[in-house]
């Protein structure tokens, strides 16, 4: 085993590392918002949203992540220049690089799977205790941020950090749309130097570094928060 390269590609791993977890961030963090919207859609009494939250989460959930990434990076791509004003306004350099469209798509894919998981999590909440709620006087939407809300979200808990860890392992996909993350680093090493294991061993042991990070810290949010709302 030669990994020599280490060092001279030091750079290129630190910025693909990097560009790793900002997609995971972002998209965890903007995702899980979205999510909340659809799985409070799901569960309302309006057809019109309740009907949008179950489309929305079927077809993303329901058509493969590459797909939409590429419907996005090279569909809505494609029409963004032609956008008056666009190229010469301060979001350009941003909106035109694949990091963006990458960010889309696996924010919309993250938020689909989360919303479904939440939309269970608010079913499977004691109706005892939001009619306790009710008899106390409170109004549907504090009882929605008070009660309902977050103690859905301390029963879904315990799945949010295998999700997290599988839209970890989706991001790989990014690379065919030129986002050098550490497999596209990995990627441009293993064609630069012939190797062909040792930078694959080495993004997986990354992965799995992540991985370990992320089942850490759920388990302590898990500990952290009490059981009862």
């Amino acid at each position: 085993m030669d990994f020599s390269w280490i060092l001279p590609y030091r750079d290129l791993l630190l910025h693909g590392a990097f560009l790793t977890c900002v997609l995971l961030v972002i998209s965890v963090t903007c995702g899980f918002v979205i999510a909340i919207f659809l799985a409070i859609a799901q569960v309302s009494s309006n057809p019109i949203l309740r009907g949008f939250g179950k489309a929305y989460c079927t077809f993303f959930r329901g058509t493969p992540l590459l797909i939409q990434l590429w419907l996005i990076y090279y569909g809505l791509g494609s029409y963004l220049p032609y956008v008056p004003g666009l190229k010469s306004s301060f979001l350009w350099p941003i909106m035109r690089e694949g990091l963006f469209f990458a960010a889309i798509a696996l924010t919309l894919n993250f938020a689909a799977y989360q919303g479904e998981i939440l939309r269970g999590a608010l079913l499977a909440v004691p109706k005892g205790e939001l009619e306790a709620a009710r008899a106390v006087g409170m109004s549907p939407s504090m009882i929605l941020r008070r009660i309902w809300l977050p103690r859905a979200i301390r029963i879904g808990l315990p799945t949010f950090a295998g999700e997290v860890i599988l839209q970890l392992k989706a991001t790989p996909i990014v690379f065919s749309v030129t986002v050098m993350d550490i497999y596209g680093a990995a990627y441009k090493i293993r064609q630069d130097t012939l190797l062909v294991y040792e930078p694959l061993i080495f993004v997986a042991a990354f992965y799995v570094l992540l991985t370990l990070l992320i089942t850490q810290f759920f388990r302590k949010l898990e500990g952290a928060v009490p059981s009862r709302g």
